[in-house]
Protein backbone atom coordinates (compact mmCIF):
# COMPACT_ATOMS: atom_id res chain seq x y z
CA UNK A 1 0.00 0.00 0.00
CA UNK A 2 1.57 3.62 -0.98
CA UNK A 3 2.31 6.01 2.08
CA UNK A 4 -0.16 9.32 1.77
CA UNK A 5 1.67 11.98 0.79
CA UNK A 6 2.36 14.93 2.30
CA UNK A 7 1.13 18.11 2.05
CA UNK A 8 3.96 19.85 0.70
CA UNK A 9 3.96 17.15 -2.53
CA UNK A 10 0.32 17.89 -2.52
CA UNK A 11 0.52 21.55 -3.42
CA UNK A 12 3.37 20.54 -5.33
CA UNK A 13 1.31 18.44 -7.88
CA UNK A 14 -1.22 20.69 -7.89
CA UNK A 15 0.38 24.19 -8.23
CA UNK A 16 -1.07 25.26 -5.41
CA UNK A 17 -0.03 29.30 -4.62
CA UNK A 18 1.64 28.67 -0.93
CA UNK A 19 1.87 32.42 0.02
CA UNK A 20 2.19 32.39 3.75
CA UNK A 21 -0.08 35.59 4.28
CA UNK A 22 -2.63 33.50 1.70
CA UNK A 23 -2.10 30.55 3.96
CA UNK A 24 -3.07 32.82 7.00
CA UNK A 25 -6.43 33.86 5.60
CA UNK A 26 -7.57 30.55 5.22
CA UNK A 27 -6.51 29.44 8.52
CA UNK A 28 -8.62 32.32 9.84
CA UNK A 29 -11.69 31.74 7.82
CA UNK A 30 -11.74 27.87 8.37
CA UNK A 31 -11.82 28.92 12.44
CA UNK A 32 -15.01 30.93 11.77
CA UNK A 33 -16.98 27.63 10.83
CA UNK A 34 -17.17 26.98 14.24
CA UNK A 35 -19.77 28.44 16.12
CA UNK A 36 -19.33 30.04 19.19
CA UNK A 37 -21.69 28.55 21.87
CA UNK A 38 -22.50 30.43 25.57
CA UNK A 39 -22.53 29.14 28.69
CA UNK A 40 -26.26 27.23 28.49
CA UNK A 41 -25.41 26.00 25.01
CA UNK A 42 -27.46 28.14 23.19
CA UNK A 43 -25.40 29.52 19.97
CA UNK A 44 -23.46 33.49 20.55
CA UNK A 45 -25.71 35.68 18.95
CA UNK A 46 -29.51 33.65 18.87
CA UNK A 47 -32.24 35.38 20.72
CA UNK A 48 -34.83 33.49 21.35
CA UNK A 49 -37.20 36.70 22.35
CA UNK A 50 -36.69 37.87 18.51
CA UNK A 51 -38.51 33.84 17.55
CA UNK A 52 -42.27 33.86 16.62
CA UNK A 53 -43.49 37.34 16.98
CA UNK A 54 -46.84 37.89 17.95
CA UNK A 55 -47.61 40.24 15.05
CA UNK A 56 -46.69 37.66 12.61
CA UNK A 57 -48.79 34.89 14.77
CA UNK A 58 -51.41 36.98 14.83
CA UNK A 59 -51.38 38.08 11.21
CA UNK A 60 -50.88 34.44 10.73
CA UNK A 61 -54.20 33.83 12.71
CA UNK A 62 -56.41 36.24 10.79
CA UNK A 63 -55.48 34.57 7.74
CA UNK A 64 -57.33 31.15 8.45
CA UNK A 65 -60.78 30.49 7.19
CA UNK A 66 -61.70 29.86 10.71
CA UNK A 67 -61.34 32.86 12.00
CA UNK A 68 -62.31 35.01 9.19
CA UNK A 69 -65.74 33.49 9.68
CA UNK A 70 -66.27 33.44 13.41
CA UNK A 71 -65.75 37.46 13.05
CA UNK A 72 -67.82 37.26 9.87
CA UNK A 73 -70.60 35.50 11.50
CA UNK A 74 -70.24 37.70 14.84
CA UNK A 75 -71.14 40.91 12.18
CA UNK A 76 -74.13 38.82 10.83
CA UNK A 77 -75.77 37.75 14.26
CA UNK A 78 -77.15 41.03 15.07
CA UNK A 79 -78.95 41.24 11.83
CA UNK A 80 -79.99 38.00 11.99
CA UNK A 81 -82.19 38.85 15.18
CA UNK A 82 -83.57 42.09 14.49
CA UNK A 83 -84.48 39.67 10.99
CA UNK A 84 -86.20 37.57 13.40
CA UNK A 85 -88.01 40.42 15.88
CA UNK A 86 -89.09 42.23 12.78
CA UNK A 87 -90.93 39.36 11.01
CA UNK A 88 -91.32 36.64 14.06
CA UNK A 89 -92.75 39.82 16.61
CA UNK A 90 -95.71 41.67 16.57
CA UNK A 91 -95.77 45.01 18.00
CA UNK A 92 -98.45 44.29 20.56
CA UNK A 93 -95.64 41.60 22.01
CA UNK A 94 -93.38 44.22 22.59
CA UNK A 95 -92.29 45.53 26.00
CA UNK A 96 -94.06 43.13 28.12
CA UNK A 97 -91.07 42.86 30.34
CA UNK A 98 -88.16 40.02 30.24
CA UNK A 99 -85.12 40.63 28.09
CA UNK A 100 -86.30 39.14 24.91
CA UNK A 101 -89.83 41.13 25.26
CA UNK A 102 -87.52 44.36 26.12
CA UNK A 103 -85.50 43.39 23.82
CA UNK A 104 -86.38 46.34 20.92
CA UNK A 105 -87.02 48.92 23.35
CA UNK A 106 -83.95 50.88 22.55
CA UNK A 107 -80.27 50.61 21.15
CA UNK A 108 -79.08 49.49 25.03
CA UNK A 109 -81.51 47.06 25.44
CA UNK A 110 -80.82 45.14 22.10
CA UNK A 111 -77.19 45.07 23.01
CA UNK A 112 -78.33 43.37 26.10
CA UNK A 113 -80.64 40.89 24.41
CA UNK A 114 -77.44 40.10 22.36
CA UNK A 115 -74.88 39.30 25.18
CA UNK A 116 -77.87 37.44 27.25
CA UNK A 117 -78.66 35.31 24.05
CA UNK A 118 -74.75 34.43 22.86
CA UNK A 119 -73.36 35.07 26.65
CA UNK A 120 -73.98 31.08 27.48
CA UNK A 121 -72.69 29.33 24.26
CA UNK A 122 -71.72 31.09 21.69
CA UNK A 123 -68.96 33.53 23.03
CA UNK A 124 -67.64 30.04 25.31
CA UNK A 125 -67.26 28.17 22.23
CA UNK A 126 -65.45 31.13 20.45
CA UNK A 127 -62.97 31.13 23.53
CA UNK A 128 -62.64 27.36 23.65
CA UNK A 129 -62.39 27.50 19.61
CA UNK A 130 -58.83 29.84 19.85
CA UNK A 131 -57.60 28.76 22.85
CA UNK A 132 -58.50 24.53 22.41
CA UNK A 133 -56.88 25.10 18.67
CA UNK A 134 -53.99 27.04 19.39
CA UNK A 135 -51.29 24.37 19.92
CA UNK A 136 -53.44 20.93 19.21
CA UNK A 137 -53.69 22.13 15.75
CA UNK A 138 -49.94 22.66 15.57
CA UNK A 139 -49.32 18.81 16.63
CA UNK A 140 -51.72 18.06 14.36
CA UNK A 141 -50.20 19.22 11.28
CA UNK A 142 -46.88 18.14 12.69
CA UNK A 143 -45.59 21.39 12.73
CA UNK A 144 -44.89 21.36 16.37
CA UNK A 145 -41.57 19.81 16.41
CA UNK A 146 -40.52 22.24 13.58
CA UNK A 147 -41.24 25.23 15.16
CA UNK A 148 -39.32 23.81 18.42
CA UNK A 149 -36.53 23.16 16.48
CA UNK A 150 -36.13 26.18 15.10
CA UNK A 151 -35.60 26.97 17.72
CA UNK A 152 -38.14 28.56 19.61
CA UNK A 153 -38.25 28.32 23.22
CA UNK A 154 -41.13 26.13 24.63
CA UNK A 155 -42.28 28.91 27.34
CA UNK A 156 -42.11 31.73 24.27
CA UNK A 157 -44.32 29.31 22.01
CA UNK A 158 -46.80 28.74 24.59
CA UNK A 159 -47.34 32.45 25.75
CA UNK A 160 -47.36 33.23 22.04
CA UNK A 161 -49.71 31.70 21.23
CA UNK A 162 -51.76 32.20 24.11
CA UNK A 163 -51.63 35.61 23.71
CA UNK A 164 -52.37 35.66 20.02
CA UNK A 165 -55.86 33.77 21.05
CA UNK A 166 -56.23 36.15 23.75
CA UNK A 167 -56.27 39.04 21.09
CA UNK A 168 -58.88 37.21 19.26
CA UNK A 169 -61.35 36.19 21.56
CA UNK A 170 -61.32 39.60 23.16
CA UNK A 171 -62.04 40.79 19.63
CA UNK A 172 -64.80 38.51 19.21
CA UNK A 173 -65.60 39.56 22.97
CA UNK A 174 -65.82 42.95 21.35
CA UNK A 175 -67.51 43.09 18.24
CA UNK A 176 -70.30 41.68 18.75
CA UNK A 177 -71.86 44.20 20.99
CA UNK A 178 -70.25 46.95 18.96
CA UNK A 179 -72.15 45.54 15.98
CA UNK A 180 -75.30 45.19 18.34
CA UNK A 181 -75.33 48.43 19.42
CA UNK A 182 -74.94 49.83 15.64
CA UNK A 183 -77.60 48.03 15.08
CA UNK A 184 -80.06 49.06 17.67
CA UNK A 185 -79.07 52.75 17.17
CA UNK A 186 -80.03 52.95 13.69
CA UNK A 187 -83.72 50.47 13.97
CA UNK A 188 -84.67 51.19 17.73
CA UNK A 189 -83.08 54.73 18.73
CA UNK A 190 -80.86 55.54 21.87
CA UNK A 191 -83.52 55.29 24.31
CA UNK A 192 -82.55 54.23 27.85
CA UNK A 193 -81.89 51.10 29.11
CA UNK A 194 -84.40 49.44 30.87
CA UNK A 195 -84.12 46.21 33.11
CA UNK A 196 -86.63 43.43 34.01
CA UNK A 197 -87.21 44.66 37.08
CA UNK A 198 -87.97 48.02 35.77
CA UNK A 199 -84.83 49.86 37.20
CA UNK A 200 -83.80 52.37 33.56
CA UNK A 201 -80.47 54.07 33.26
CA UNK A 202 -80.00 56.39 30.34
CA UNK A 203 -78.33 56.00 27.45
CA UNK A 204 -74.55 57.17 28.38
CA UNK A 205 -74.91 55.39 31.70
CA UNK A 206 -75.58 52.35 29.66
CA UNK A 207 -72.43 52.68 27.61
CA UNK A 208 -70.62 52.76 31.00
CA UNK A 209 -72.19 49.48 32.02
CA UNK A 210 -71.30 48.37 28.06
CA UNK A 211 -67.92 48.55 28.17
CA UNK A 212 -67.78 47.06 31.78
CA UNK A 213 -69.43 44.28 30.70
CA UNK A 214 -67.20 43.78 27.89
CA UNK A 215 -64.71 43.67 30.37
CA UNK A 216 -66.55 41.33 32.99
CA UNK A 217 -67.07 38.51 30.09
CA UNK A 218 -63.36 39.22 29.11
CA UNK A 219 -62.19 38.19 32.35
CA UNK A 220 -65.35 35.63 33.37
CA UNK A 221 -63.85 33.30 30.47
CA UNK A 222 -60.50 33.06 30.90
CA UNK A 223 -61.76 30.26 32.82
CA UNK A 224 -61.90 28.35 29.59
CA UNK A 225 -59.38 30.00 27.85
CA UNK A 226 -57.20 28.25 31.07
CA UNK A 227 -58.83 25.05 30.46
CA UNK A 228 -58.99 24.78 26.78
CA UNK A 229 -55.18 25.76 26.66
CA UNK A 230 -54.35 22.72 28.94
CA UNK A 231 -56.33 20.84 26.91
CA UNK A 232 -54.73 21.71 23.72
CA UNK A 233 -51.40 21.07 25.11
CA UNK A 234 -52.73 17.83 26.16
CA UNK A 235 -53.68 16.12 23.30
CA UNK A 236 -52.97 16.58 19.50
CA UNK A 237 -56.42 16.44 17.82
CA UNK A 238 -57.87 20.35 18.16
CA UNK A 239 -61.71 18.38 18.23
CA UNK A 240 -60.71 17.38 21.13
CA UNK A 241 -59.36 20.43 23.25
CA UNK A 242 -62.16 22.38 21.87
CA UNK A 243 -65.05 19.86 22.36
CA UNK A 244 -63.67 19.17 26.04
CA UNK A 245 -63.90 22.58 26.78
CA UNK A 246 -67.83 22.88 25.81
CA UNK A 247 -68.33 20.31 27.45
CA UNK A 248 -67.11 21.43 30.73
CA UNK A 249 -68.99 24.29 30.27
CA UNK A 250 -72.10 22.81 29.31
CA UNK A 251 -71.99 20.45 32.82
CA UNK A 252 -71.29 23.00 34.39
CA UNK A 253 -74.36 24.26 33.49
CA UNK A 254 -76.26 21.61 33.78
CA UNK A 255 -75.28 21.38 37.46
CA UNK A 256 -75.69 25.27 37.98
CA UNK A 257 -79.47 24.46 37.23
CA UNK A 258 -80.09 21.73 40.22
CA UNK A 259 -80.92 23.72 43.10
CA UNK A 260 -80.42 20.73 45.44
CA UNK A 261 -76.48 21.58 45.29
CA UNK A 262 -77.22 25.16 47.24
CA UNK A 263 -74.20 26.78 47.94
CA UNK A 264 -71.98 24.17 46.09
CA UNK A 265 -72.98 26.07 43.35
CA UNK A 266 -71.19 28.91 43.80
CA UNK A 267 -67.86 27.12 43.03
CA UNK A 268 -68.97 26.32 39.79
CA UNK A 269 -67.21 28.13 36.75
CA UNK A 270 -70.56 29.25 35.51
CA UNK A 271 -72.48 30.24 38.17
CA UNK A 272 -71.83 33.78 37.59
CA UNK A 273 -72.06 34.37 33.92
CA UNK A 274 -74.53 36.58 33.82
CA UNK A 275 -73.97 38.77 36.51
CA UNK A 276 -73.31 41.45 34.32
CA UNK A 277 -76.91 41.67 34.04
CA UNK A 278 -76.25 43.84 37.60
CA UNK A 279 -75.10 46.45 36.08
CA UNK A 280 -77.85 47.37 34.22
CA UNK A 281 -79.45 49.48 37.04
CA UNK A 282 -79.40 53.06 38.89
CA UNK A 283 -77.32 50.91 41.83
CA UNK A 284 -75.15 47.91 40.34
CA UNK A 285 -74.70 45.33 42.81
CA UNK A 286 -70.87 44.36 42.64
CA UNK A 287 -70.73 41.21 44.92
CA UNK A 288 -71.90 38.84 42.37
CA UNK A 289 -69.50 40.42 39.37
CA UNK A 290 -66.33 40.77 42.44
CA UNK A 291 -67.16 37.29 42.89
CA UNK A 292 -67.47 35.93 39.52
CA UNK A 293 -64.42 37.94 38.47
CA UNK A 294 -62.42 35.83 41.37
CA UNK A 295 -63.78 32.73 40.36
CA UNK A 296 -62.73 32.87 37.12
CA UNK A 297 -59.36 34.05 37.74
CA UNK A 298 -58.31 31.62 40.30
CA UNK A 299 -60.23 28.75 37.77
CA UNK A 300 -58.01 30.56 34.56
CA UNK A 301 -55.06 30.38 36.80
CA UNK A 302 -54.65 26.83 37.64
CA UNK A 303 -55.34 25.53 34.08
CA UNK A 304 -52.82 28.09 32.92
CA UNK A 305 -50.44 26.38 35.35
CA UNK A 306 -51.70 23.26 34.46
CA UNK A 307 -50.86 23.40 30.86
CA UNK A 308 -47.89 24.81 31.29
CA UNK A 309 -46.28 22.12 33.83
CA UNK A 310 -47.84 19.96 30.91
CA UNK A 311 -46.07 21.64 27.88
CA UNK A 312 -42.90 21.49 29.36
CA UNK A 313 -42.43 17.73 29.64
CA UNK A 314 -44.38 17.44 26.33
CA UNK A 315 -42.84 14.85 24.11
CA UNK A 316 -42.99 16.66 20.45
CA UNK A 317 -41.19 14.10 18.71
CA UNK A 318 -43.88 12.00 18.05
Amino acid sequence: MSEPKSTESLVDDHQVHTDPAAIDELEQAASHEHLAVAADGSVLGYRGGRTLRLRVELARQLRRRRTQLVFGFLVLLPFILWIAFEFGTSDNARRSGGFVDLATASAPNFVVFTLFASGSFLLPVIVALYFGDTVASEASWSSLKYLLAMPVPRHRLMRQKALTSGLLSLAAITLLPVVALLVGVIFYGTGEAVSPTGDAISFGDSMIALVLTICYLAVHLTWMAGLALFLSVSTDAPLGAVGGTVLVSILSQILDQITALEGLRDYLPTHYAFAWADLISSDPDWENITKGAFSAIAFGAFFALLAWRRFRTKDITS
